[in-house]
């Protein structure tokens, strides 16, 4: 059953459940074989995976790219400072701002 819903980890955020639909092509339709919870109407959007991984698995030019890559490195060298925050915090903080 692909599920939607939201799971509650060990510190009580709550992430959502996501899992991959597969589907196939026969006769030129996309066809879905598994159940679901999705709400009649839902509109997904489908890439062949081929693309995704022919393409580097995003859509980044390589500025993006490069900036990302750093960001990251800076997270893990705060991270290995000590320089973190609980991620409830983070948010709490995010929303105030907005």
């Amino acid at each position: 059953m692909v599920t939607s819903q939201p799971l509650e980890n060990a510190s009580g955020a709550k992430l959502l459940d996501m899992h991959a639909l597969k589907v196939r092509v026969e006769n030129g339709r996309i066809k879905l074989d598994e159940p679901t919870d999705l709400p009649e109407g839902k509109l997904l959007e489908l890439v062949p995976l081929d693309e995704v991984f022919l393409g580097g698995g995003d859509d980044l030019d390589d500025a993006e790219r490069a900036a990302l890559d750093e960001s990251i490195r800076e997270g893990i060298e705060d991270m290995a400072a000590g320089r973190t925050i609980d991620a409830k915090t983070a948010i709490a903080q995010l929303r105030s701002q907005s």
